[in-house]
């Protein structure tokens, strides 16, 4: 018997990408702290990240459970210039962010880890992307439609923010969240019917 596919997220983006790879899975939200430890690169928090959901549904699990299940965890972060730009706190940091991403390319890294009681595997994604150089009214009237309040460098490719990027190097799905490419391989590696 196949085991038991448990996403360790609450990520409506991520459930979609499962869903639309027609693989059978159940939500398990973890909460965890993602602040930035010192002197830690951006590849190395968004594959911590990954790693720490994964290890924090897994502790959540029943023993039963935990015999017969594989998690499946994911962080995404914006690298650019050397430095994460995660979620905004406000409107202001977002504006912050776009000024900072408009005309410019910067990579989004996305960590999936998979985790059952024998095995544990962590990947990473990076995907460069290019932006169309954007106005202050551009960015003021996208944070009005709510949509980059909590979204990584403060946009939705597969949004209203997809209007700004003028090139994607790589894997679209993994700037949305889950690189489905290599989720599938990821997840064969672990007997999880795809």
């Amino acid at each position: 018997m196949a085991p038991a596919l448990i996403l360790a997220s609450a990520s409506a983006r991520r459930t979609a990408l499962l869903d639309q790879m027609g693989i059978a899975h159940q939500c398990l939200p973890v909460d965890i702290d993602e602040s930035a430890l010192p002197d830690e690169t951006p590849q190395a928090m968004v594959m911590r990240l990954a790693r720490q959901k994964a290890a924090e549904a897994w502790r959540r699990l029943s023993a039963a459970q935990s015999q017969q299940s594989v998690i499946l965890a994911s962080d995404t972060l914006i690298e650019f210039e050397g430095q994460s730009l995660g979620k905004p706190i406000d409107k202001d940091d977002s504006i912050a962010t776009l000024s900072r991403l408009s005309g410019n390319t910067h990579q989004v890294l996305t960590a999936v880890c998979a985790y059952r009681h024998d095995q544990r595997e962590t990947l990473m994604v990076t995907t460069q992307v290019e932006f169309a150089p954007l106005t202050r009214a551009d960015m003021e009237r996208y944070w009005e439609t709510g949509e980059p309040a909590d979204k990584a460098g403060s946009y939705a490719i597969q949004g209203i923010g997809g209007q700004f990027v003028k090139a994607v190097h790589g894997s679209v799905s993994s700037v949305i969240g889950l690189p489905m490419y290599e989720t599938r391989c990821l997840l064969q590696q672990f007997g999880v019917t795809v």
